[in-house]
């Protein structure tokens, strides 16, 4: 869950026969040295399973959590940030190669590469301008 107000995500473990949720941990999705503004938005998993992406409107980036699959803990990796103003949303392609950033305030949509040995965001460098762009969508085509 990410904490729009607090700036940080919290992960929590599902009880299926329950039905009840446990907090495992709560963690900043904000570098500790930065004193600005800054809003949460979007969060997503990598279709493995293994990594979590969160927004910082305010900050301007993306955190990378890397997920440990057998404990639901999560570690900081890195903040991917360039050519990014204001990621309302994000998304993951299908292959899980890459993620795209709708910058709502730099009128872009920028493209990122998971580098997963680094756990890192890298920029591909392919910037399309769109005005203001606030969701983005994969939907298959035939």
């Amino acid at each position: 869950m990410i904490n729009e107000l607090a700036n940080t995500v919290t992960a929590f473990a599902w009880d299926a026969e329950k039905g009840t949720l446990s907090e495992i941990q709560t963690l900043s999705t904000l570098p500790p040295d930065f004193q600005g503004t800054s809003y949460t938005a979007e969060i997503l998993v990598h279709p493995s399973g293994e990594w979590l992406f969160g927004s910082n409107r305010g900050h301007d980036s993306i955190s990378v959590f890397r997920v440990d699959t057998k404990s639901g803990r999560l570690e900081l990796k890195s903040h991917a940030r360039q050519g990014i103003r204001w990621p309302r949303n994000f998304n993951i392609d299908p292959s899980g190669k890459y993620v795209l950033v709708a910058s709502e305030r730099g009128d872009n949509i920028v493209v990122f590469e998971l580098n997963t040995k680094q756990g890192e965001l890298v920029p591909v460098g392919i910037e399309s301008e769109v005005p203001t762009p606030v969701c983005l969508k994969f939907v298959p085509v035939a």
